[in-house]
C-alpha cells in the first residue's frame, strides 16, 4: 500500500469532519470507471426514492427516512407536516417533562426511562444511549426491554428497584402486534401495578395510526402518542420519533443529531462518485464481496462509544441486504454477513484469526480522532497518552492485516457527538441504498424476518396443544414420541421433545429421565 495509492483514493471533507480511506481495497485502477454506469443508475434511482417513487415494490410503499432529517424534502405538502408535527411534538413533551409538568402521579419529577422495543425500535436508541450518555449528567437514565427473555427483563426490572414511581415507559411498535414488545409491556404493566402504581400515568406509546397498540394508548388515556409511518422501516427509523424521543428525554441534542444526518444526505447527494463518500463505500462493497457476498464485513471502531455501531450495522446492513430474490424475482441469495466488537479489545479476541486465519472478510475501522472531552490526556509514559496507545494498535492491526493481504476500510470522525453520530448513520442508510440498487434487489422489505415470526406462532401453538393433552390425562406419563402421536403432530415429534424439555425446566411438567434419553417421559 502505497503513498501514492493512499493519497489518490484518499476522501476527506473537512466541512463534515469526516475521512474515507479506500486504498487498501486492492481494487484496479480501472474499477471505478468500469462501474460508473451502473452507479450512475443507482443515483438515478435513490434520486427517485427520495422523490417519493415506490421503492419497496412488495409492500407498495415508498420508502422516507431521508425526510425525517428534511421535511421540505418530502413530496407531499402533508407529509412535511406530519414530520415537522412529530418533531415539534417530541420537543415539547420532552421539555415538559424535564420542567416537570409532566410527572409521575407522586408528582416526582420522571428520572427513569424504560424503552420496551425490538429490532430497529432498540437497537438505534441502544446505539444513541451509549455513544452519547453521560452518566451522572443525563437527564433521564435509560433501560431497555429488547427481547422476551424473561430473566433478561428481571435483570432490568432488578436496576429499577424502588425507581418505577419515577419510571417513564416508551412501547415502540408499528403494528403493536410485535410478540416481543407486547410480552415486554405486558411484564411491565404487571411490575408497575405490583408496586401499587397506576401504569397509565406512565407510558408512552410510538406507533402507527390505528395500530393494536395505539388502541390501547387511546382506550387506557396513556400519557402521549407519537407516530410511527409505513414508509420508514425499524431499521432506519432512529431519526423519528422512534430514537428522537428516547434521546431527548435523555438530554442528547437530537437538533444536532438530525443536523448531522442532513449533512451527510446532502454530501451523499452527489452523483460525482469521487466526491461521494457512501458512493465509494457501496462500491468497495461491491468489489470486495464481488457483488454477492462472498466475503464478511468486520466493523472494528476504536472508541468504546461506538461498541454497539457493529450491533446496528448487522441489522441495517443484513436485514437490507440479505435477500433470496433480486427485484425480478430470480433467485440470487444476496447478503453480507457483519460482524465487530471494538478496537483495542480485539487484539486479543479475533485479531489473531482475521490476520492469519481464512481470509473470508474485509475490515472496516472506524478512527475517532479526539480521545476525551478534556482538553489534554494525562501521559502514561513519557510524551504518550492512552488515546496515543489506541490509535497505535488500530494503525499497528491495520498494517499487519495488509501484510498478510487482508483489505481493509477506514472511516475516520474528528469525535462522537450528536452531529457525528447522526452522520454515520446517514451515511450508512445512503450505502446500503446505493449497494442494493447495484445488485438490484429490495432493501427495504424483511420477508425472512416474517417467516420467523410465523414459524414462532406455530412452535407457540403447539405448545398449547401439548399442554393441554397433559392436563387432559392427570398422571399419565408421555414420551415425546407418545405425546407427538397422541396430538396428531407425528412429524414434529422433535419439536414436541423440544417443548417438553423447557416444559420441565419451568415446573409445568414432570420428567422422568431414562436411557436412552428419549424414552424419557413427561406428565402433568
Amino acid at each position: 500500500m502505497t503513498w501514492i495509492r493512499f493519497k489518490k483514493y484518499f476522501y476527506q471533507n473537512s466541512e463534515l469532519g469526516l475521512a474515507l480511506d479506500i486504498s487498501r481495497i486492492p481494487f484496479p485502477d480501472d474499477f471505478l470507471a468500469s462501474m460508473e454506469p451502473r452507479m450512475q443508475t443507482a443515483f438515478a434511482d435513490m434520486a427517485a426514492l427520495e422523490r417519493g417513487a415506490i421503492a419497496n415494490p412488495d409492500e407498495k410503499r415508498m420508502v422516507g427516512h431521508y425526510w425525517l432529517r428534511s421535511p421540505s424534502s418530502a413530496p407531499t405538502p402533508e407529509l412535511r407536516a406530519d414530520i415537522s408535527n412529530a418533531l415539534a411534538q417530541v420537543k415539547d413533551f420532552t421539555d415538559r417533562v424535564h420542567a416537570g409538568t409532566i410527572a409521575a402521579p407522586s408528582s416526582k419529577k420522571f428520572t427513569q426511562l424504560l424503552v420496551i422495543g425490538i429490532g430497529g425500535s432498540a437497537l438505534g436508541p441502544q446505539l444513541v444511549n451509549h455513544a452519547l450518555g453521560q452518566p451522572g449528567q443525563d437527564k433521564m437514565t435509560v433501560s431497555f426491554f429488547d427481547n422476551t427473555d424473561p430473566d433478561g427483563i428481571d435483570y432490568v426490572l432488578a436496576s429499577l428497584a424502588g425507581k418505577l414511581p419515577e419510571t417513564l415507559a416508551i412501547v415502540i411498535s408499528k403494528s403493536g402486534g410485535t410478540v416481543e414488545t407486547r410480552n415486554g409491556q405486558v411484564e411491565a404493566i404487571a411490575a408497575f401495578k405490583a408496586a401499587g402504581l397506576d401504569y397509565k400515568k406512565h407510558f408512552v406509546a410510538v406507533t402507527g395510526a390505528g395500530s393494536k397498540l395505539e388502541q390501547t394508548a387511546i382506550k387506557d388515556g396513556w400519557l402521549a402518542r407519537f407516530p410511527m409511518w409505513d414508509w420508514v422501516g425499524g431499521r432506519t427509523s432512529e431519526l423519528s420519533a422512534v430514537g428522537l424521543l428516547p434521546a431527548a428525554l435523555q438530554g442528547i441534542d437530537i437538533q444536532e443529531f438530525l443536523a448531522g444526518a442532513a449533512a451527510m444526505d446532502n454530501v451523499t447527494r452527489d452523483p460525482v462518485t469521487a466526491k461521494n463518500p457512501a458512493a465509494l463505500l457501496a462500491l468497495m462493497w461491491y468489489f470486495a464481496t464481488d457483488g454477492r457476498g462472498s466475503k464478511d464485513m468486520v466493523v472494528l471502531p476504536y472508541k468504546d462509544r461506538l461498541l454497539l455501531f457493529s450491533r446496528y450495522l448487522q441489522q441495517l446492513v443484513m436485514e437490507s441486504i440479505g435477500k433470496e430474490l433480486d427485484l425480478q424475482g430470480k433467485v440470487v441469495n444476496q447478503g453480507i454477513s457483519v460482524y465487530g466488537n471494538k478496537g483495542s479489545t480485539d487484539q486479543h479476541a479475533y485479531v489473531q484469526q482475521l490476520r492469519e486465519g481464512v481470509n473470508n472478510f474485509f475490515v472496516t475501522f472506524i478512527e475517532v480522532l479526539k480521545d476525551r472531552p478534556a482538553a489534554t490526556s494525562m501521559e502514561v509514559d513519557p510524551g504518550v497518552t492512552t488515546g496515543d496507545y489506541l490509535q497505535g494498535f488500530y494503525l499497528g492491526t491495520r498494517d499487519a492485516l495488509s501484510e498478510k493481504n487482508r483489505s481493509s476500510i477506514t472511516i475516520t470522525v474528528n469525535d462522537v457527538s450528536p452531529r457525528t453520530l447522526g452522520m454515520l448513520i446517514g451515511l450508512y442508510e445512503r450505502v446500503v441504498g446505493l449497494y442494493a440498487a447495484l445488485i438490484g434487489i429490495n432493501a427495504y422489505h424483511q420477508p425472512g424476518v416474517e417467516a420467523g415470526k410465523k414459524a414462532a406462532t406455530s412452535v407457540i401453538a403447539l405448545k398449547l396443544k401439548i399442554s393441554a393433552a397433559l392436563k387432559a390425562a392427570p398422571g399419565k406419563a408421555f414420551t415425546s414420541e407418545a405425546l407427538a402421536s397422541q396430538i396428531g403432530a407425528p412429524g414434529q415429534t422433535e419439536l414436541v421433545f423440544k417443548i417438553l424439555e423447557h416444559l420441565a425446566a419451568n415446573g409445568g411438567t414432570k420428567k422422568t429421565a431414562k436411557t436412552p434419553w428419549f424414552e424419557s417421559t413427561y406428565a402433568a
